[in-house]
């Protein structure tokens, strides 16, 4: 297990080594894992975006085996209850007497994948909220702490949506990226075909490289990563101009969304083996950052622009 992670450099060769070890089970998709990857060192929950069949979960539970954390997936549907993911107390008799003891539901693990989040309720999406903001869970009058690290990483279809129950902006603004998986390439495809019609690989043999330790340790590591004041003024200023361009834009971010891209950029300047922050980091992770929290007015709809396009358009 590397334990090597008390230097910037150190940091970088264990992520390298994590990606390079998910690269045994998952084919391609390496933007995605790094951006999974930026946000558990973020301390922060992610959305993600895309279509069947794209190996999130496959993904999710690799990077879980190598980080040795406990790994739980929530598959989403119209009739789950807010109790089925956090838990309820039962009645249990013991030497006689009979007490209610809360049996924990499966929100209580490091790392969680909530499938099709967009087709729970409401209710059962609010129930996700108190535990990604404040990393805890309240049932009645008792508070039950969420263990450290913790992950959710949600997905939802961008297809078929009848039935579904779309996150409302509140909600959304809690993940700090929205992830888009896209397709495989060809050649990335065929490497799946012949690796997984050949022989089969499971996570069951993937080692862990790293712990929870040294997860806590990296996530405090982002922390202390410096930033120029020219960099938090274009980040604010950025973050500004989503709320000022009603031409395009109906609602814009939250500061939030400035807390979020400085700590992302903090990130990947530390998984890229850095101690400063750069405008690269700025312009690559305002995309992710962004895209789930500004709402496009009728103007930008008209002209068949995406929250991507506008992006763009703010950062030049």
């Amino acid at each position: 297990m590397t334990t090597n992670i008390t230097t910037v450099a150190g940091v970088k060769t264990t992520i390298d080594n994590l990606l390079d070890h998910v690269g045994y089970i998952v084919v391609g998709q390496e933007e995605v894992l790094r951006q999974t990857i930026l946000s558990i060192l973020c301390g922060s929950n992610s959305l993600l975006e895309g279509y069947p069949g794209l190996a999130k979960t496959l993904m999710v539970n690799s990077l879980a085996r190598l980080m040795n954390l406990s790994f739980s997936r929530i598959q989403g549907t119209p009739d789950l209850m807010p109790s089925d993911i956090l838990g309820t107390h039962v009645l249990e008799e013991s030497n006689g007497s009979r007490k209610f003891v809360f049996q924990k539901g499966p929100l209580f693990a490091n790392i969680i994948l909530m499938d099709e989040i967009n087709r729970a309720t409401p209710k059962t999406q609010s129930a996700l909220l108190e535990a990604m903001q404040e990393k805890q869970v309240t049932l009645g009058t008792h508070v039950f702490k969420m263990d450290r690290p913790f992950f959710v990483l949600a997905t939802q279809n961008p297809v078929e949506q009848e039935g579904t129950y779309p996150l409302p902006e509140a909600q959304s603004d809690r993940f700090l990226f929205k992830i888009k998986t896209e397709y495989p390439k060809s050649h990335e495809e065929l490497e799946i075909v012949n690796r997984f019609t050949e022989e089969e690989r499971t996570t069951d043999s993937l080692k862990p490289i790293v712990d929870a330790k040294a997860i806590l340790q990296m996530q405090a590591m982002v922390r202390k990563i410096p930033v120029a004041n020219d960099i938090k003024n274009n980040v604010v200023d950025l973050i500004h101009r989503t709320r000022k361009n009603k031409e395009l834009i109906e609602y814009g971010a939250s500061p939030r969304a400035s807390i979020g891209l400085l700590m992302a950029c903090k990130a990947r300047a530390l998984m890229q083996g850095r101690n400063y922050v750069s405008k690269e980091d700025v312009h690559t992770l305002a995309y992710p950052v962004l895209r789930h929290r500004i709402v496009l007015n009728f103007e930008a709809e008209r002209n068949n622009f995406d929250a991507d396009d506008v992006i763009k358009y703010l950062l030049k």
